[in-house]
């Protein structure tokens, strides 16, 4: 793996840096990681910041910071692909997106825009027009990178980049993250705008990054959201956080439910409060999201045109999802809206009590590529573990992090904290000091 630690040195200069990114960008494992990369812009940019005082550099809080980007945000001059074929042919777009003028303006060299599983919509991350990234977790397996934001991930895992800007809709930077051995953080929907980006289902498309730690992500948040929040450096003691057994729990591999079940006696040493419930109020989701379910209801109204002109061209997974949105009546999806509105309340009023939520970020490790190509069933089946947890989430209009709870000879599994809207200072602050007590398990 490259060492993005290292080569981003200052003492050893920008250009310099950048140079050896490029060159590794370029290597066997980064295949089908970028859609495109913007090399000759990036070493211009390092050649700037090498000219820095110490002075400038300070106030630039992502100053010489790698970042990749979804092609689903707006690169000023490029076509944004959103993973599909069908916007391949689309103008260019006039100016960067919001999230990514704001990590311009803090410092970042954008170094290209990364692959993504088709118009966002699978939590698996494959990708039949573009090609798949490969998991790096596994040198003798190829495994699923975890979707939607792919690409992203896999920047980040190799080393490339310091942190990549994606989006969760149900999961799509967390289940990456989880699967990749990455952090990812979703915020609070409202807190970072989606100008500038290709939608999927806008009531839950949520732009947000991940990082190689807790730390970094709290940074990039601050500028994505152009909100300092108040995230204090303070240890577990007397932290309370609730794990419901309903649906979080179910279907466990017995490697998540061991690592869980470390992670939490790790967590209570350390002098953290876990408290247990059952939680019915989790299974409700899947009933009050009928019918169609909010994601491919919302999806449908964002793409209706393009699917119906050009369906031959989607992946045929990606259309079945789709076009389950595409005859519910206005009525039914108010009614979704309102019962939502409702559960949101009354679960977010159970939430207040609690540092955080945990549980599994994803039921399993990162499964093989071969055969969820060959297996429509195994795919459809699989997409829905790797989305059940996250989504619940997504749905509850909260804020929820996945950092790594595996060991240092296991693949990647995540340990999921989250909390109701506007909690985000709070589940940073539970996610930093987890951080630092799962450190402990391996030093």
């Amino acid at each position: 793996m490259f060492d993005l630690k290292t080569s981003l040195d200052v003492s050893k200069g920008f250009e310099q840096a950048y140079a050896q990114i490029f060159q590794a960008a370029k290597t066997h494992p980064a295949r089908h990681v970028f859609t495109k990369l913007f090399e000759s812009e990036s070493m211009a940019q390092a050649r700037v910041l090498d000219t820095l005082t110490p002075a400038q550099r300070s106030r630039s809080p992502l100053l010489g910071w790698s970042v990749s980007v979804k092609d689903l945000y707006d690169i000023a001059g490029e076509v944004t692909l959103a993973g599909t074929r069908v916007l391949a042919q689309n103008p260019s777009a006039k100016k960067d997106a919001t999230a990514v003028q704001r990590l311009r303006g803090a410092g970042a060299l954008i170094i290209g825009q990364t692959n993504m599983t088709e118009l966002a919509f699978s939590g698996v991350g494959i990708n039949p027009h573009y090609n798949t990234p490969v998991n790096p977790c596994d040198e003798g397996i190829e495994r699923i990178p975890g979707g939607s934001s792919s690409g992203a991930a896999v920047s980040v895992a190799l080393g490339l980049c310091k942190a990549a800007l994606g989006s969760d809709t149900g999961g799509s930077i967390r289940i990456p993250a989880a699967l990749c051995g990455l952090v990812g953080f979703k915020a609070t929907q409202s807190r970072v705008p989606l100008s500038g980006t290709v939608p999927l289902a806008p009531s839950l498309d949520t732009a947000c990054a991940m990082t190689q730690s807790v730390e970094d992500c709290i940074r990039v948040d601050q500028v994505l959201s152009a909100q300092a929040l108040d995230v204090d450096e303070r240890g577990l003691s007397g932290m309370r956080f609730l794990v419901p057994s309903t649906v979080l729990l179910d279907q466990l591999s017995p490697q998540v439910a061991h690592a869980f079940d470390r992670t939490l006696a790790c967590l209570s040493r350390q002098g953290a409060i876990i408290e247990n419930q059952v939680g019915e109020y989790l299974a409700e989701v899947s009933e009050i999201n009928q019918p169609g379910g909010l994601s491919p209801i919302e999806a449908w109204a964002s793409h209706a045109t393009l699917v119906s002109h050009q369906m031959e061209k989607i992946d045929a997974r990606v259309v079945q999802r789709l076009l389950l949105g595409r005859d519910i009546t206005v009525a039914a999806y108010w009614d979704l809206l309102r019962r939502r509105g409702q559960w949101i309340e009354r679960v977010s009023s159970l939430f207040e009590h609690y540092d955080g939520v945990l549980c599994p970020t994803v039921p399993m490790q990162a499964p093989a590529i071969g055969p969820l190509l060959k297996d429509d069933a195994l795919f459809a089946e699989t997409n829905r573990l790797l989305l059940r947890n996250t989504f619940i989430f997504n749905f509850l209009d909260g804020c929820s992090i996945s950092l790594p709870m595996q060991a240092p000879d296991e693949l990647p599994m995540g340990l999921m904290i989250s909390g109701a809207r506007g909690r985000d200072a709070r589940v940073l602050k539970s996610a930093w000091a987890v951080e630092r007590a799962l450190s402990k398990l391996w030093s």
